[in-house]
């Protein structure tokens, strides 16, 4: 065998016995007389001695010559470490090395393989195999694996089962840009790979599986982020006999359960919040509820002086900052221009000072009094020693803006902990959304979302007003799950696709599959998707999903470690009926 123990699980109780070890040489030490090597695998790394009054010349030689991430083999007995390193859990102890086999050379790593390597990102990700052999990569990639048996075997016993839905299927006009895959048996035509498995999750459900899940993986042609991949990874799920009661309920006990088993951490509280509250009080749909700032309107306040900032802007909403009073004009000076940057857009802020004594100091003294001044703490909330700061304009831009500015002071002032998890539904969406550029409606989530009940009549009077079934699971600030109740009428199906813009050949041509279904007696049915690389991160205490997938892509969507995407052979693209000009 290879090895009789590994790196990481020897100690004081071992020694003197007869071990074989096997690993990557992290580093070496030579003194001429003596060598160590630090010999590293997936558990740990054990120390190793070559002593030329215990080892053999020809072993030491060979020793002298290891090089960084040689792979090797040894046999020795494991002796009491003169030098311990309390910081290692097998400190106490060496191997004094009897036999070395060298398994395989390495050249020299283009980074260091140590947690505060020297390798930037760009190229840890061209040698992303080297870098999983780091700790806090390969510690991402095993917290990812015990996130999803978590999963797993939290789904599995609730009674659902898991299903594997086809990659290859029909390209849809909704949503993101597909994948397309060409089919070289049917020239002309093409699959898609999938955005999700919806259609065919709600097909389990009219085939009377009740209960379905897949951790999956889905694809989408899209422009990228840090938080973003054109191939991501799902926890889908879809029960049969079920209002959006039951579905909150039972997902909120998997987000408890991952909670108390991935994070030790104990929640009872998921607080739901309409959209429209979560737009006027936060300014998004996927607000972090671990600290305040919550948006106070300031119209009714703000509008009745000389100021034509305010007089003319749609909207006047300001936040407190938690001593935020103590902040120097400078300070005060460094958020403004943080808003006004293009990526955020403001045209500047206003702000007042809530000083200890009970008094008020504003960038707008001008204008407002302190019985003003007090409306607009009272407004916000403040306190004393906090800073009101308020921005105007555009109900739409200006809450966006103000948002933004929310998640940026919480981050400076360390609201945001990493430790502390506040989850909440976001219930109530819009069930349609108004494309200025194609002039016609779009449904917020996707076509098989039902009206919430009683709306349905609304779409032929205000289609705007119509609320959705659907709801979103909100975690520190991200979207981790979101789901609806589905249409499961063929009547409803074909009214919701006419309001999208469908002609009936149209919509028969894209789904007539799942509305043949709906014909033979589909169930009431709803679901959610989770995010899992989204999740994992946020349990895992960051924000960037990159470092939860072992071979992610970059952010123009190129995996430059083989380099893909890649042009194909000409003989190829005859097979495949693709008439493309190659570039040399």
């Amino acid at each position: 065998m290879y090895r009789t123990h590994n790196n990481g699980q020897l100690r004081a109780a071992d020694i003197n016995k007869e071990v074989t070890l096997a690993g990557w040489v992290q580093k070496t030490r030579d003194k001429g007389f003596m060598v160590w090597v630090d010999l590293r695998d997936r558990y740990g790394i054990t120390q190793l001695i070559f002593d030329e009054e215990r080892t053999s010349k020809e072993v030491i030689e060979k020793a002298a010559k290891l090089g960084r991430e040689f792979v090797i083999q040894v046999k020795g007995t494991v002796i009491e470490r003169e030098s311990k390193n309390p910081n290692m859990p097998t400190g106490d102890v060496e191997i004094l090395v009897s036999e070395l086999n060298i398994l395989n050379e390495s050249l020299t790593p283009p980074f260091t393989i140590e947690d505060e390597t020297d390798g930037g990102e760009d190229l840890r990700m061209k040698y992303r195999y080297l870098d999983i052999r780091r700790n806090p990569v390969r510690e991402n990639l095993i917290f990812r694996a015990k996130v999803a048996i978590a999963v797993r075997n939290y789904l599995a016993n609730q009674g659902f089962v898991e299903v594997e839905t086809p990659y290859l299927i029909k390209s849809t006009p909704e949503g993101a840009r597909d994948f397309v895959v060409p089919s070289r048996m049917n020239e002309g035509q093409f699959y898609a790979l999938p955005q999700s498995p919806q259609t065919f999750k709600q097909l389990l459900m009219v085939g009377g599986l009740d209960k379905y899940f897949q951790i999956v993986k889905c694809f989408r042609d899209e422009d990228l982020r840090a938080d973003r991949q054109p191939e991501f990874t799902q926890i889908d799920c879809e029960m049969a006999f079920v209002e959006q009661e039951d579905i909150l309920n039972a997902f909120e006990g998997l987000t408890k359960h991952l909670l108390k088993e991935i994070n030790g951490v104990e929640i009872s509280e998921f607080p739901r919040i309409t959209y429209d509250d979560a737009i006027a009080k936060y300014g998004n749909d996927k607000p972090d509820i671990r600290f305040g700032m919550e948006f106070g309107e300031l119209n009714a306040v703000a509008q009745h002086k000389d100021f034509g900032v305010f007089n003319q802007a749609e909207l006047v909403v300001g936040i407190a900052v938690p001593g935020g009073n103590a902040f120097t004009r400078k300070e005060i000076d460094k958020l403004i221009n943080w808003i006004k940057r293009p990526q955020i857009g403001a045209l500047g802020m206003v702000y007042s000072r809530c000083n200890e004594d009970g008094t008020y100091k504003s960038s707008v003294d001008k204008f407002y009094d302190q019985e003003d001044l007090a409306k607009w703490a009272e407004a916000t909330g403040a306190k004393p020693g906090d800073l009101v700061c308020v921005l105007s304009g555009d109900k739409n831009k200006v809450r966006t803006q103000l948002s933004a500015l929310r998640m940026h002071l919480a981050e400076e002032l360390g609201l945001r902990k990493n430790n502390e998890f506040a989850p909440l539904w976001v219930v109530d969406f819009p069930l349609l959304e108004w494309d200025e550029e194609t002039n016609r409606y779009h449904a917020m989530h996707h076509p098989f979302t039902s009206p919430k009940p009683g709306q349905l009549e609304l779409l032929d009077t205000n289609p705007g007003d119509v609320k959705a079934n659907a709801y979103d699971l909100v975690l520190n600030g991200n979207e981790i799950g979101g789901g609806s109740i589905r249409i499961h009428d063929r009547k409803t199906q074909a009214k919701m696709f006419d309001y999208l813009g469908f002609t009936p050949e149209e919509a028969k041509a894209q789904f007539g599959f799942l509305m043949d279904a709906f014909q033979y007696g589909a169930p009431p049915h709803g679901g959610i998707a989770f995010g899992l690389d989204r999740l994992v991160a946020i349990l895992g205490g960051q924000e960037t999903i990159r470092d939860f997938i072992a071979f992610p892509k970059n952010n123009a969507g190129r995996d430059v470690m083989i380099d893909a995407p890649a042009p194909i052979d000409k003989k190829q693209l005859e097979e495949l009926h693709l008439k493309v000009e190659i570039k040399s």
